[in-house]
């Protein structure tokens, strides 16, 4: 993983991951990412008409969309996976953002294990504005699991696969923590603390807390904990982690 490439038409640089997304985004000079929650996950469709709907009202155009957080049902077999995925991108394609099998825009898409919702929805967004002088780089690091991505099969990779012992959950842990830290290095902004770090997993967490997240500086704003799953079948962790200034809910 090295460097990042310029999505001109968004006004950002992304590290380019696999096709259904990056590993993370940065705004470009003169720009900076806002992150926007919604009050409630919409159904997936629902959702980006709510990001195209919000973009419009800001005077910003559609490819100026550049990360999400999605929720599904349940985890995802490898097959459904690749077929959510393959749907997912298409409106990426229509909004002029996925070319060519390249896909700049960031996310995590993790599973809730109480109260999820019947269909994958739009948790999150983050869009690029024009940004006053002076204002510090802004980026969103894209979810990850315990697994090397691009592979041919997740399932054949997946660290400590089958074990969630204290000593498995901290060995897929510092992979991930591991991983988040890579992705904050080809942003260029190593040594740059995240504003927000969250944690996706149904494990105990305390533990891992003192021996990886705190020791890694990633928890120095603190940490939120989702009580989901990560979006395959076999995952047990993930953690994605941004940089901005302005959130909103709306």
């Amino acid at each position: 993983m090295t460097g990042t490439e310029a999505f001109t038409a968004g006004d950002y640089r992304y590290v380019p991951g696999v096709f259904q997304y990056s590993a993370g985004v940065t705004a470009a000079p003169g720009f900076e990412i806002v992150h926007v929650t919604l009050s409630e996950p919409q159904p997936l469709a629902t959702g980006f008409r709510c990001v195209a709907a919000h973009l419009d009202a800001v005077q910003r155009p559609l490819t100026a969309f550049c990360a999400c957080e999605l929720r599904s049902p349940a985890p995802f077999s490898e097959a459904g996976f690749k077929s959510f995925n393959e749907l997912y991108v298409g409106t990426l394609g229509a909004w002029g953002i996925y070319r060519d099998g390249c896909n700049p825009v960031a996310r995590s898409n993790v599973c809730p294990k109480v109260d999820p919702p019947t269909e994958p929805s739009m948790h999150a967004f983050a869009y690029t504005r024009p940004a006053a002088p002076g204002t510090p780089p802004t980026c969103i690091v894209a979810g990850s699991g315990e697994v090397p991505e691009g592979r041919a099969s997740y399932g054949e990779h997946i660290v400590a696969a089958g074990d969630t012992s204290p000593s498995g959950m901290r060995e897929k842990a510092n992979y991930v923590v591991g991983e988040m830290q890579r992705r904050i290095s080809a942003l260029g902004l190593t040594g740059t603390h995240p504003t927000t770090t969250q944690v996706y997993t149904v494990r105990p967490l305390h533990d891992l807390i003192e021996s990886e997240l705190l020791p890694s500086g990633l928890a120095r704003h603190g940490l939120v904990w989702h009580y989901c799953r990560p979006p395959i079948a076999g995952l047990e962790f993930e953690m994605d982690c941004r940089i901005v200034g302005t959130e909103l809910i709306i």
